[in-house]
C-alpha cells in the first residue's frame, strides 16, 4: 500500500490483514503506556480543510501512539486562507520531509489529486461527497467485532445519502466483505443514477423505512448534512423524522440485540433519538474506539515499511 484513497483500492485480503492489524491496536488503548515504536522518526501531517472532531483526533492520538511526529494543519491557518492554492499548500508542506499526508477537503478527488503531486503517503480522510474509507474500515470492523463474519448479513443504511461520502465508501466495503446492503432515503435524498450504481454494485434501494427494519442485523443511521443542502430536500425536520427518523417507536422493530451505528456527529431527535443513540445495542461510542485502531492500523500498513 502506497496510499489509501479509496474502498475501492483494497482487496479483501488487504481488508481483514487491516483489521487483524487493528485488533493488536484496539490492545494498546487498555495499556497504561500507550505507546509503540513503529513509526518512530515518520512525520504525518493531517491537513484538514473541513471541522472534524473524530476523524483528525482519532488520526493524531494514532500517529502520536505509533511514536510518529505529527502535526496538524487546518485552513484558518494555513496560507489556503491568503488565497495560495491546494497543490502550492501541499507541495510546501511535503518540501519539509513529511512521509505522510492525512487530508480532508470539501473537493470530491481532492485525496486522488493531492496523491499525484507528492511523494508522501496520502490518506484520504474524506472529500466532498466522493469518499471516506477509513470510516468505512472501521463501521465494518466494528460490525465483524459484534456479528462476526458480515457473509450474508443484511445491513442497512438509512439517511441522507446524496451528500454522504461515508454511504458510499460503505457500500463497497460492506458488499466486498459479503454483506447485504439495503440503503434507504426518501426520494429527494436518493443519489441520482442510483438505480445504475445499485444493480452494478449489488445493493438494494428502499423507501420504506419501516419495512427494511425488522429483516436488518444491523442500522447505521447517517447525519442529515444541512450544511452541503442548497435546496429544500424535505418540507422540515419533523417530517424528516417521522418518516426517517430512528425513533423510540421504530426500535421495536428491530431483532433483539441490533447493532446500531452512526458515524457522527449525531443530530439527536431528527435521524436518531436519544433512545436509540445511548440504547443497549448502541456502537457509537464502539465505532471511535475502533476508529483509533483502524487508524493506527492504516498509518502502520502505510509508513511503517521493512523498519518495523
Amino acid at each position: 500500500m502506497k496510499h489509501l484513497l479509496s474502498i475501492d483500492d483494497l482487496s479483501v485480503d488487504e481488508i481483514e490483514s487491516l483489521f487483524a492489524t487493528a485488533a493488536d491496536m484496539h490492545d494498546v488503548q487498555r495499556r497504561e503506556v500507550k505507546k509503540l515504536p513503529a513509526l518512530r522518526g515518520r512525520t504525518v501531517v493531517n491537513m484538514f480543510f473541513e471541522d472534524s472532531t473524530r476523524t483528525r483526533s482519532s488520526f493524531e492520538i494514532a500517529g502520536k501512539w505509533l511514536s510518529a511526529d505529527v502535526i496538524n494543519v487546518s485552513a484558518k491557518g494555513s496560507s489556503t486562507s491568503k488565497g495560495e492554492s491546494l497543490r502550492d499548500t501541499v507541495l510546501t508542506v511535503c518540501a519539509m520531509g513529511v512521509d505522510g499526508l492525512v487530508i480532508r477537503h470539501p473537493a470530491s478527488g481532492a485525496a486522488v489529486q493531492v496523491s499525484e503531486w507528492v511523494d508522501a503517503s496520502v490518506v484520504n480522510a474524506g472529500d466532498g461527497t466522493h469518499e471516506h474509507p477509513t470510516q468505512a474500515l472501521l463501521d465494518a470492523y466494528t460490525l465483524q467485532r459484534r456479528l462476526g463474519s458480515l457473509e450474508g448479513r443484511h445491513v442497512a443504511i438509512i439517511g441522507d445519502l446524496t451528500h454522504s461520502r461515508v454511504f458510499r465508501s460503505n457500500v463497497q466495503c460492506l458488499t466486498k466483505l459479503g454483506a447485504r446492503v439495503t440503503v434507504v432515503a426518501p426520494p429527494t435524498l436518493m443519489p441520482s443514477g442510483i438505480a445504475a450504481w445499485s444493480a452494478a454494485a449489488g445493493f438494494e434501494t428502499s423507501y420504506d423505512l419501516d419495512a427494511v427494519l425488522p429483516e436488518a442485523d444491523a442500522v447505521m443511521m447517517l447525519r442529515v448534512q444541512r450544511e452541503r443542502m442548497s435546496g429544500a430536500f424535505f418540507p422540515s425536520a419533523r417530517e424528516y423524522t417521522v418518516g426517517y427518523g430512528l425513533t423510540r417507536n421504530r426500535l421495536a422493530l428491530l431483532k433483539p440485540d441490533v447493532p446500531i451505528c452512526h458515524p457522527g456527529p449525531m443530530n439527536r431527535g431528527l435521524e436518531i433519538a436519544a433512545d436509540a443513540a445511548d440504547a443497549a445495542q448502541s456502537v457509537v461510542l464502539e465505532q471511535v474506539s475502533s476508529g483509533l485502531a483502524i487508524r493506527m492500523a492504516v498509518l502502520y500498513h502505510l509508513l511503517a515499511g521493512e523498519e518495523a
